[in-house]
């Protein structure tokens, strides 16, 4: 395939793109193919855009043609609908049908169509399938109706496109590709641009993008230099140029393509680079300013909607048991269907009366079964979200709150989940000299002496490094961190100054070194300048680089300019294992990683190198060869960086900086190990770090014994340590990244096999894959349910891989909170949301269920004893009203009640968590109580209509208003010995149905005569015939639980 280009031609009166080469007819096609080559061939086939100057006036043949091929690339618009007009109804119909439920119901419905099949009437059938089915549309439509106007909202935002014209006012919907839009502070970003130009001085503009990658910092973007210059907005209409830009693609945090300027006078083309830092991508906000974007992407195409995925839908544990009861409640349907045929001998079309037996024990599989269950999950996320205990929670998947109830293991990540993300700078060290909070004054003393002098003595202080005293040591190091950052000070409203940052740990440190006297005091794209607190005075410092932090390089770095001296520096600072190869030789540096890492702080080590005007323009002309590059951008620079400025760093120091824990974790995780669940704590820190958290915050038990495993290389290497630990299944395992892989690469089995039976993991080091990885393999081997909880953006693929998904809502973002099933907004409401709502969300859904399917199977108990006295007849009991009332009006209420119920109090619940062990094992929906129920209906159904025929003989007639009387009182008693815990909701539903009931009886007089009914002879016989068939149940039921109690029934 030839690599396609494609120009864009800035016209005085429009901004038109016109394709000099072809282009095929779907641009979406385009795109794809580009990607297609950019995954498969490795390189980056982008697309050209031209801005150029023509005359002012074009054919409307040429205008037309241009707006035609502009118009090829993807429009803005956004759609989050799932249906329109056309496919509501078919995709609806359709995701309702593959429900077995449903299905079969339906084809119940429609075999009355079929006079031989026919039974009742059809009303009959098609009214609680129609019942469910609205339900659901009715939701559905609903749901993609609060779409519709949330995306008609945003696709008719207005915005002003540029023109030589002036502004012209376009909602967001008609922004093409080529379009220079400006946009004002705190409005959206409508599309995928480049910064061209804002009304900052600095050049620099900050966006807010906690809606695209839920990270709250506000980020620093960069208007494009030679643009910035220009007098005017309108003068960008008179440059002429070409911008790069590569395939669209997901990576939010990189971007190549550079912008191509002419000169009109000597002609010279001047190539500057282009990157993340001068992008704003759709759904950010402006922050600061206003500015002028250059669109690139739009629609599809856009980084935001190109990231917006949809995970697999989760499907609960107690849902897959009741799809499984399903399957064998067809086939005792199908079963019991042959057998009253067979009993009947197989007399003529037998195979007629199996689908007429079929459908009228077609209430064995009860259709409201599925919104009764959903209906009682909406209870129990109600319930959640309006605990005053654990304000803020928020249930993003209502199908799974019964979920919570069935936890084995907990995986959690570590800092902002455990730990606060509240960071603060607790220790200095400098090799033969260590500060901590007790003489950080020291410190202070040492900086308002140095900055305090006059800069002569400074300098001589500083080119003497053979005699270099303390003070000036410590200045070095307290300026090396008041420069090698990427904060930013904002003042507020109010005058208060805050800092914006992308880590809390850089904040941390800024703060630490104004406490020190050296403040921040201004910051933009090319300066930063120090206020000296002892004197007032400012340092000024020109910033020539910057080399952001990056989880590959795990270091930061940047190249500043002392106005005052003239002076270059590069500073450094990053994670102890990339650096520990950068710097001098010393031998103290690990030692006291480690001890600061067994306090539990976060380590950085800082280094800086002098540099001469020579060594720095040598750097930059490389440098800038790297920034051009259309392939492999990163990575070259990333070399010229590695190759030219480190090596051989001056190693200033090591700081140590505490997350502090949050509140209640101590107590949650001794709860969450009392109730039986294993836990793992996946972290990306190193091994000391990650082991003093997990002995601070009770993760290891006192008397625990800790197993280490690090620096694996080998397969056999990694044998001899899974052999080692099947002898330690009762130590708390940590484990690195490094070896965690060598494990899953060559023995996964027997690993995988060995550390699910330990109490406690701790994996260290961890990448966002690996925790993704760890959670799937837990759910596959043990076929276990898990729990995930994180708080930042490196967790939401482990959140999203999870059975259960949480997101604590912190520092870092809503990102995780957005993808996980249930956010919270701290780590101790864990405890609640697991020992209390998730005992009563199981529980209660699991009698619920088994209810419902006890009272389809009694009814049909009772039409195959009336059939198999009838001759085995294919005739139906009930019709009409009778059948379709009986599983709705008649004892919905009171079934559907048992969703308020609860076996304990929330007190016992919490002071026990040793409770929870029993809800894991799933004993409250299994097949022994299933078959157990089974044999209820069995019981009763016979019981009912035999006493019912023997005690009414002589008044055969009215069998049917006696045989469901006698149902309807059992199925109120039945519900009635089953509560727990009544609650006043409870009561009225039983009174209200009864009067229901009752008061129908004068409305249908075609079953009910109430001459007859009206008779003591019926009410007593009535009562009999119940108590027959319910009262040995509730004697059955008090010898159970005299002789086997409920474990919690001790504790009450």
């Amino acid at each position: 395939m030839k690599k396609q280009q494609s120009t864009l031609l800035i016209h005085p009166s429009h901004l038109e793109l016109q394709l000099h080469l072809p282009m095929p007819q779907d641009a979406r096609r385009h795109h794809s193919n580009r990607i297609k080559i950019t995954n498969n061939k490795h390189k980056s086939q982008a697309f050209f855009r031209d801005l150029k100057k023509e005359s002012l006036f074009s054919s409307n043949h040429s205008t037309s043609s241009k707006n035609k091929e502009k118009k090829k690339y993807t429009a803005n618009v956004i759609i989050n609908q799932k249906y329109n007009i056309i496919t509501f109804i078919p995709i609806v119909l359709y995701e309702q049908f593959v429900i077995f439920f449903n299905l079969y119901f339906l084809l119940v419905s429609l075999s009355q169509f079929i006079p031989a099949l026919k039974i009742g009437y059809i009303l009959t059938y098609f009214g609680p399938l129609c019942f469910v089915l609205l339900i659901t549309i009715s939701k559905e439509a609903l749901d993609d109706y609060q779409r519709y106007k949330r995306d008609k909202e945003a696709n008719s935002q207005l915005y002003r496109r540029l023109t030589p014209g002036g502004t012209q006012n376009i909602p967001s919907s008609k922004i093409r590709v080529g379009d220079m839009i400006h946009i004002m502070k705190d409005q959206r970003i409508p599309a995928d641009m480049i910064l061209l130009r804002t009304t900052e001085e600095s050049g620099a503009s900050f966006i807010r993008t906690d809606q695209l990658d839920g990270e709250t910092d506000w980020k620093l973007r960069l208007a494009i230099s030679s643009l910035q210059r220009l007098p005017s907005d309108q003068d960008l209409l008179t440059i002429k140029g070409r911008i790069y830009a590569d395939a669209p693609h997901k990576d939010i945090h990189n971007f190549v393509g550079t912008i191509s300027i002419n000169d009109e006078v000597t002609g010279a083309e001047q190539i500057e680079p282009l990157g993340a830092e001068n992008t704003m991508w759709t759904n950010t906000v402006l922050a600061s300013g206003s500015v002028v974007g250059f669109v690139v992407y739009t629609g599809k195409d856009t980084r935001a909607v190109m990231n917006t995925n949809h995970p697999k839908t989760k499907v609960g544990l107690l849902d897959q048991e009741i799809n499984q009861l399903a399957k064998i409640l067809f086939i005792v349907t199908l079963g019991l269907s042959v057998i009253m045929v067979a009993l009947n001998g197989f007399r003529g079309a037998w195979y007629i009366y199996v689908f007429r037996f079929l459908i009228l024990f077609s209430s064995i599989i009860p259709i409201g079964l599925r919104v009764n269950l959903d209906m009682g999950k909406t209870v129990y996320s109600r319930q959640i979200e309006h605990d005053s205990e654990i304000m803020g929670t928020i249930v993003r998947t209502s199908t799974l709150p019964e979920e919570l109830g069935r936890v084995e293991y907990l995986l959690t990540d570590k800092t902002g989940t455990l730990t606060q993300n509240d960071m603060e700078l607790k220790k200095l060290h400098m090799g033969t000299m260590s500060y901590s909070l007790d003489t950080m004054d020291e410190i202070q003393t040492h900086v308002a002496t140095i900055f305090g002098s006059s800069q002569e003595q400074q300098q001589l202080d500083v080119t003497n490094k053979s005699r270099r005293n303390i003070s000036v040591r410590v200045s070095d190091i307290v300026q090396a961190l008041a420069l090698c950052h990427n904060v930013t000070p904002v003042i507020n409203i109010d005058g208060e100054v805050n800092y914006q940052a992308s880590s809390p740990d850089e904040v941390a440190i800024v703060k630490w070194t104004e406490h020190m006297g050296l403040t921040l005091f201004h910051r933009d794209i090319n300066t930063i300048q120090l206020r000296i607190d002892a004197t007032g005075e400012l340092l000024n410092f020109d910033v020539l680089s910057i080399f952001p932090f990056t989880s590959e390089t795990k270091r930061m770095g940047i190249i500043v300019r002392n106005r005052q001296t003239q002076e270059i520096t590069f500073y450094e600072k990053g994670a102890d294992t990339v650096m520990a190869k950068i710097v001098q030789y010393n031998d103290w540096l690990n030692e006291e990683c480690d001890n600061m890492a067994r306090e539990g702080l976060r380590t950085l080590v800082v280094a800086k190198k002098n540099m001469s005007q020579e060594a720095y323009d040598n750097f930059t002309a490389k440098y800038h060869e790297a920034e051009v590059s259309l392939h492999d951008r990163s990575v070259l620079k990333q070399a010229v960086v590695e190759d030219v400025l480190e090596s051989n760093l001056e190693l200033l120091g090591l700081t140590g900086v505490e997350d502090k824990l949050q509140d209640g974790v101590k107590n949650t995780l001794e709860q969450v190990r009392n109730a039986g669940l294993k836990v793992w704590m996946l972290t990306g820190d190193k091994i000391e770090t990650a082991t003093c958290i997990a002995i601070s915050s009770k993760l290891v038990s006192r008397n625990q014994g800790i197993h280490t495993i690090s620096k694996l290389k080998t397969a056999m290497e990694a044998a001899d340590e899974i052999d080692g630990l099947r002898t330690k299944t009762d130590h708390c395992l940590v484990i690195d990244g490094g070896s965690l892989q060598v494990c899953l690469d060559h023995f996964v089995d027997e690993f995988i096999e060995i550390v699910t039976l330990m109490p406690v993991v701790v994996c260290c080091r961890c990448s966002p894959t690996q925790k993704a990885d760890i959670t799937r393999l837990i759910k596959e081997y043990t076929k276990k349910r898990v729990l995930c909880i994180g708080d930042g953006g490196n967790d939401v693929s482990m959140i999203q891989a999870a059975d259960v998904g949480v997101g604590i809502v912190g520092k870092e973002g809503k990102q995780a909170s957005l993808a996980a099933d249930f956010s919270v907004t701290q780590f101790s409401f864990l405890t609640k949301l697991l020992l209390w709502h998730g005992r009563n969300s199981y529980k209660r859904s699991a009698k619920l269920s088994q209810f419902v399917i006890h009272r389809g199977l009694i009814i049909s108990v009772m039409q195959a004893v009336f059939s198999a006295l009838f001759y085995f007849a294919p005739i139906a009991l009930y019709q009409g009203m009778l059948l379709a009332g009986y599983a709705t009006i008649y004892t919905n209420a009171p079934v559907f009640s048992l969703v308020l119920d609860q076996d304990v109090s929330e007190e016992i619940a919490m002071m026990y968590p040793e409770l929870y062990k029993d809800l894991t094992k799933g004993r409250s929906l299994s097949y022994k109580t299933f078959f157990t129920w089974l044999l209820i209906s069995i019981y009763q159904g016979g019981a009912i209509m035999i006493l019912s025929i023997i005690l009414f003989e002589d008044e055969f007639i009215h069998i049917v208003a006696i045989s469901f009387t006698a149902l309807i009182c059992n199925e109120l008693i039945m519900v009635a010995l089953e509560i727990n815990t009544w609650h006043r909701f409870m009561v009225l539903a039983e009174i209200i149905t009864v009067l229901i009931y009752f008061g129908s009886m004068w409305l249908l007089p075609t079953y009910f005569d109430m001459k007859f009914i009206l008779t003591s002879r019926f009410l007593w016989k009535v009562a009999v015939i119940t108590a027959v068939s319910s009262c040995p149940l509730y004697i059955v039921k008090i010898i159970k639980r005299r002789i086997a109690p409920p474990s919690y029934t001790k504790l009450t």
